[in-house]
């Protein structure tokens, strides 16, 4: 392990692996903590997600600089963030990555200075930002490690102060927040980063974590294993790739020749991959000396299954398609493109039905990441994107995916899916961008959204008891309503929506409810208030029995 005066890139990343593997072995617990007991919490996954994102990068090349593996950490955190927990959490990797640019290691003094950044680019990224939450947990570690960067420049002593620091606050949120103190949690994001900073923490002091290789997916190589990919390779400096395989060795041949050979196709070239049984030795390796590494590899028997490109010409011919995919793509490319979050077979068919581009799946069970989001608007081949996020979880992440494409991106805030199909209802393509977004976000604001689910743990919230099992409604994704009664509780969450304005109740119903239970709410709803229509729509919604719109 590296002097507990320093840490290097080497350190840095098995600090960010560990961190990630200890947050996987607890996102249940964290996800646990979600203040509002709706069976979508789901802080802890999408966290645990958004750090593995940044594993998967700094695994992707042999990063050696603390600047290089902190970038990748970041870039890797931004294109895999899912939820607001996530976007927080890639926003604090991105403002340590900014005040590690340019260095090898890490002293004392550089490690208060990135969790300060960290602090500040998270609270930047927030419009609104709310004490008693993650945000509050990075700022506090980040002025006491100012305090104490002048008297400790040991940063195993420090990191510890991190730990001790943000076990104390974390405790404190309830205090800050009186939803978490009547719930009895503390905040489930600030948690989410101590896991993660305990993780870091016993990667630092050489104490494994148990179950760190519980962090590898097939979809994330973990530390040693080779990846070639030669569309991710940016500037070329080794340009044949060289694959073949030793067979027949000689029979004298020992452990250490085969060391030998790795260590001089290392000095030739780069992506080396030397593996060997001592029966068969297979060779991979990026040089401009395919010749050489061919007569080294004879030192130790014959060749076979030789294959040399020339990854040069590959990357002209791909640059040379992709230019005339991009020119061609450009000239039809249109003026509007709409892409729309939803989760469910019905809600996807009405917003395809309304002319929505690119449906994300995405809403109360699962966050869409800001790289799904970008995607999507790539995908409209619109100069100007206009996205619903239908959930105040994904609007955050919405907003940062304008970062990772070049569409004019506007990200109107509807927190719920009738919001979002009433702003799709009121688009006009003969309007300009700024027009449409007025009337658009007024359509959306016209929409109260009752969100009829069931409690998944006991818990107080809001000065009222619930009981797991309970049938909840949200309004506007506030406690309005509980029951034991799905049918009662929806009637009498329409009490508190309808008045002497509305003239519209629209019901999604969801995957767990079936048809002609559906249509008897319709039928109760519809006498009940005469003077509303009152329209049946199957939304196929997982996890919510009912979304009742009014207007």
């Amino acid at each position: 392990m590296a002097s507990s005066k320093r840490i290097d890139g080497m350190l840095l990343k098995e600090m960010f692996i560990s961190g990630a593997a200890l947050l996987s072995n607890n996102r249940d617990s964290v996800d646990a903590l979600n203040v509002f007991p709706v069976p979508d919490g789901d802080t802890g996954t999408n966290m645990s997600q958004t750090i593995n994102s940044a594993v998967k990068e700094i695994n992707a090349k042999p990063y050696t600089s603390v600047a290089d593996v902190a970038n990748a950490a970041a870039r890797g955190a931004l294109k895999g963030a899912r939820g607001n927990s996530g976007v927080i959490l890639s926003q604090i990797l991105r403002g340590l990555a900014r005040a590690l640019d340019g260095h090898e290691d890490i002293d004392g003094p550089l490690l208060a200075a990135a969790l300060r950044s960290g602090s500040n680019t998270a609270y930047k990224a927030v419009m609104k930002p709310k004490e008693g939450t993650i945000l509050t947990v990075a700022r506090v570690i980040a002025e006491e490690a100012e305090e104490a960067r002048d008297k400790q420049d040991d940063v195993m002593e420090l990191f510890r102060l991190v730990l001790t620091v943000g076990d104390a606050i974390l405790k404190r949120t309830p205090e800050m927040l009186p939803v978490l103190k009547q719930a009895g949690v503390v905040d489930s994001g600030g948690m989410g980063l101590m896991v993660i900073y305990r993780g870091m923490f016993a990667a630092l002091t050489g104490e494994p974590v148990d179950g760190v290789a519980e962090v590898k997916t097939e979809s994330v190589p973990m530390p040693g294993e080779y990846v070639d990919d030669h569309d991710a390779i940016g500037e070329i400096k080794f340009g044949y790739c060289t694959e073949f395989i030793v067979t027949h060795p000689r029979e004298d041949m020992r452990e250490s020749d085969v060391v030998r050979l790795r260590r001089r196709l290392e000095r030739m070239g780069d992506c080396v991959l030397v593996i060997s049984d001592m029966n068969v030795v297979k060779v991979h390796v990026h040089t401009n000396e395919p010749g050489k590494a061919l007569q080294y590899a004879l030192e130790l028997g014959e060749l076979d299954a030789i294959k040399i490109d020339n990854m040069m010409e590959e990357r002209r011919e791909r640059e040379a398609k992709q230019a005339a995919e991009a020119a061609a793509k450009a000239a039809e490319q249109k003026e509007y493109g709409i892409v729309a979050v939803a989760l469910g077979d019905g809600l996807t068919e009405i917003f395809h039905n309304l002319n929505v581009d690119q449906i994300v799946d995405g809403g109360q069970t699962m966050n869409p990441s800001i790289q799904d989001l970008a995607k999507a608007a790539d995908a409209t081949n619109a100069r100007n994107v206009i996205m619903l996020p239908n959930n105040t979880n994904i609007i955050l992440a919405a907003q940062q995916a304008r970062d990772l494409t070049d569409r004019n991106v506007i990200v109107l805030p509807t927190k719920s899916v009738p919001m979002g199909i009433s702003a799709a209802l009121a688009f006009d393509p003969e309007l300009s961008p700024e027009e449409n977004e007025a009337a658009m976000t007024e359509a959306a604001e016209t929409v109260h959204t009752a969100s009829v689910t069931y409690a998944v743990r006991d818990t107080n919230y809001d000065g009222q008891e619930i009981h797991e099992g309970d049938i909840m409604a949200m309004i506007d994704n506030k406690l309005s309503v509980l029951g034991n009664n799905i049918p009662k509780v929806c009637m009498d969450v329409s009490e508190k929506m309808v008045n002497g304005d509305s003239s519209l109740i629209t019901i999604y119903y969801g995957q767990d409810i079936a048809e002609e239970d559906a249509q008897a709410l319709q039928q109760a709803l519809a006498e009940k208030y005469p003077d509303c229509d009152v329209d049946l729509q199957n939304g196929g919604q997982p996890l919510y029995y009912y979304l009742i719109a009014v207007e």
